[in-house]
């Protein structure tokens, strides 16, 4: 079973979720905006992909972090609780399967990963 992270209203997410349906997929979807991220579930991802491909440095709400926060975020010890406090922050989508974890999305990574 896939767990796929992320928020319902962003493109990505959107975009991971079709292609996921229209592969018979069977996926849950963990909502951060209703249901919050966790700190010990961004410590893993960070420790398993790196904290350069978890956090979204390009969105505005990185942008709009004071300069202390975006040290916390530069720093994998301090990191998981500053992007559970701000999931915006996290990469998206991010997905757990079987094999691993895949950030972002990419069709043909994605076809790779699950098939």
């Amino acid at each position: 079973m896939i767990h796929l992270y992320g928020i319902p209203n962003c493109d990505t997410v959107k975009k991971a979720r079709v292609w996921l349906d229209a592969q018979g997929q069977e996926y849950t979807f963990h909502d951060y905006k209703k249901e919050g991220a966790d700190p010990a579930n961004v410590a893993a991802w960070i420790a398993a992909a790196g904290l350069d491909v978890v956090v979204n440095r390009k969105g505005t709400t990185f942008r709009a972090l004071s300069d202390a926060d975006k040290a916390r975020a530069a720093d994998a010890a301090t990191a998981p609780a500053l992007l559970a406090a701000n999931p915006s922050v996290i990469k998206r989508p991010i997905a757990e399967h079987a094999g691993g974890l895949l950030i972002g999305f990419k069709a043909d990574e994605w076809a790779a990963a699950l098939s």
